[in-house]
């Protein structure tokens, strides 16, 4: 308090008031010091993202390309990016490096048209970002993208996250929310040594065809990823670490299943991708009218029984879902063709906080049926994914038609809602075959399994069960080829089937952590935009005129002072 008395009383007190600012402003700069008054704690790191940046041993380097000649809601993503990405290099013992760069800055239209198809092969798709200003409509490309690299290694970060029907606002914000989880999942994926060991089980009709194609990229990409005949196969759940059953189509016998329940109370994790009708939309074309979807009889719903959960044999429909091409009418003799909402291939989501699903896009599913989740002492149960709230389900003998809709009538029985899909379990199991088998039995299973029977778990296990295999499958045109996983013929838009499966498989035998980060909610505090309107002029004014005000009046007080004290 002395010395800045002897400051004002000195001669050119204002010269000392300077030098301690940029002192006080120089100090600040070292510190880094932040505090997050947010209620959502929107620039506080998670610890499993602080864990993962003080594990980094090498260099890490991002490119930004989110920058340029920006609409306001790209500017307030960009600055979200910056700032989380300056709180990354504080916590990274200087291993991160970052940078916001124009990837097509200079270039002329014919080596920008070469550069956009480049970044397009890396996963990194420019954005028409259009901007409305009194009337007018201007539009330009940006990249709202990052590359993580590390090493040799590089990964494509798309920062655009969202719903489908989300207006632009609400997606900046959603995208905004699940920054630090893609670039924590970048960042991961490119940095780890270990690489759990997935199975794919062969040997009852699942598919080894082009409609897996995606499936098999993605768990290749990121895991030690194979198939093992469950005939021949042993399961070890201390090797492998999850077991994936997508879309069987013959029934399991009693030594496989065998081999799959002693397998989780080993501690095994297991995704179940399940069709327990035979229900395809090529046979409905093929049939050029109604067809009786029939059960495939897996053999599989008492041991899913006790586990938990049972697969209805019933057909799930919903008003919210996804396009077909249908015949609408006739003229001319040709046939009226227009893309209406299908009912039989649900956009699904849940309001679930499990990391797998939240935040997430829709997830298209193909005729999938409904679940029921039944009593299984200390098993807790999570819905996943489950249909909108005008939904119903067609029981056994379900009749599948294009036309499944017809009347007002008909859309009147659309009364159920949130019908789940997808179901996570999670502890400690009890076997099926618990007191069945008689000593000499319990040998030979013992033979059969590599271990010992174990009539319950004896560790926590996870399984998933999904009641429509489709949702990891991908489409398979005669034109196009395989789709990716979550895109539908004549629908150019993919849902989120893909980040669906990845986050099933880490929430399983990934980094849990990571995925935690998933569940940050941001806040969307929208501004009433005619109030803006109306008082734009006086807040600006108030903006610059203020601050000028308090200078001029704390300089006056203080000259006031000064005089007053000298003048006695």
């Amino acid at each position: 308090m002395k010395l800045l008395q002897k400051i004002l009383n000195h001669k050119f007190w204002w010269a000392g008031i300077i030098a301690m600012f940029a002192l006080i402003l120089f100090i600040s700069s070292l510190l880094h010091t932040k505090i997050d008054l947010t209620k959502e704690k929107r620039y506080t790191l998670s610890p499993s993202t602080k864990k993962l940046l003080g594990k980094l041993n090498e260099e890490v380097e991002i490119d930004v390309y989110l920058t340029g000649n920006l609409s306001s809601g790209f500017r307030k993503l960009k600055i979200a990016a910056d700032e989380l990405l300056e709180n990354y290099r504080d916590y990274s013992n200087g291993n991160l490096h970052y940078k916001f760069i124009k990837p097509d800055a200079g270039m002329d239209d014919s080596a920008k048209a070469l550069l956009y198809d480049s970044l397009v092969r890396i996963g990194i798709k420019p954005f028409n970002n259009k901007e409305y200003t009194n009337d007018e409509k201007s539009e330009r490309w940006i990249f709202p993208s990052a590359l993580v690299k590390y090493k040799d290694k590089m990964l494509a970060v798309d920062l655009m996250s969202g719903k489908s029907g989300m207006d632009e606002e609400s997606t900046l914000n959603y995208s905004e929310a699940l920054l630090e989880f893609k670039f924590d999942d970048a960042i991961n994926k490119l940095t780890k040594t270990e690489f759990p060991v997935v199975a794919y089980a062969a040997g009852n009709g699942e598919p080894l065809n082009p409609s897996v194609r995606d499936l098999f990229e993605i768990m290749r990409t990121n895991y030690r990823f194979g198939v093992m005949d469950l005939n021949t196969g042993v399961l070890n759940a201390d090797t492998i670490k999850a077991l994936m059953i997508v879309k069987p189509s013959i029934a399991f016998t009693e030594q496989e299943k065998i081999k799959i329940d002693q397998y989780i109370m080993q501690g095994g994790k297991v995704i179940w991708c399940i069709d327990k009708l035979y229900a395809e939309f090529d046979s409905l074309l093929r049939a050029k009218s109604d067809f009786v979807a029939f059960d495939k009889n897996l053999n599989l719903e008492d041991q899913l029984f006790k586990y938990g959960v049972r697969i209805n044999s019933d057909l799930l429909q919903d008003i919210n879902s996804a396009k077909q091409p249908l015949i609408v009418g006739n003229a001319g003799g040709k046939p009226q063709i227009e893309r209406l909402p299908f009912p039989y291939y649900p956009l699904l989501s849940t309001a679930s906080d499990n990391p797998i699903a939240k935040n997430l896009d829709h997830v298209l599913s193909i005729f999938p049926s409904s679940i029921d989740t039944v009593k299984a002492t200390g098993i807790i149960k999570t819905i996943l994914l489950a249909s909108d709230t005008n939904s119903r389900t067609i029981s056994t003998p379900a009749i599948v038609s294009l036309q499944s809709v017809k009347s007002e009538e008909d859309m009147r029985t659309f009364t159920k809602g949130h019908v789940p899909v997808a179901v996570l379990l999670e502890g400690k199991f009890s076997s099926l075959y618990a007191n069945r088998f008689s000593r000499e039995m319990l040998d030979s299973m013992q033979h059969l399994t590599g271990i010992d029977f174990l009539p319950t778990a004896a560790r926590p296990s996870k399984q998933i069960v999904l009641s429509d295999a489709d949702i990891v499958t991908n489409v398979v045109t005669q034109t196009q080829g395989a789709l990716p996983m979550g895109m539908q013929q004549f629908e150019n838009y993919q849902f989120a089937n893909r980040e669906f499966l990845l986050n099933c498989m880490d929430y399983l035998v990934g980094n849990a952590g990571i995925l935690e980060t998933r569940n940050k909610d941001l806040t969307l505090r929208i501004l009433d935009k005619n109030k803006i309107q109306e008082e734009k002029t006086l807040w600006q004014l108030i903006n610059i005129l203020l601050p000028i005000l308090l200078v001029l009046l704390i300089g006056g007080i203080i000259q006031w002072q000064r005089k007053k004290k000298y003048a006695a």
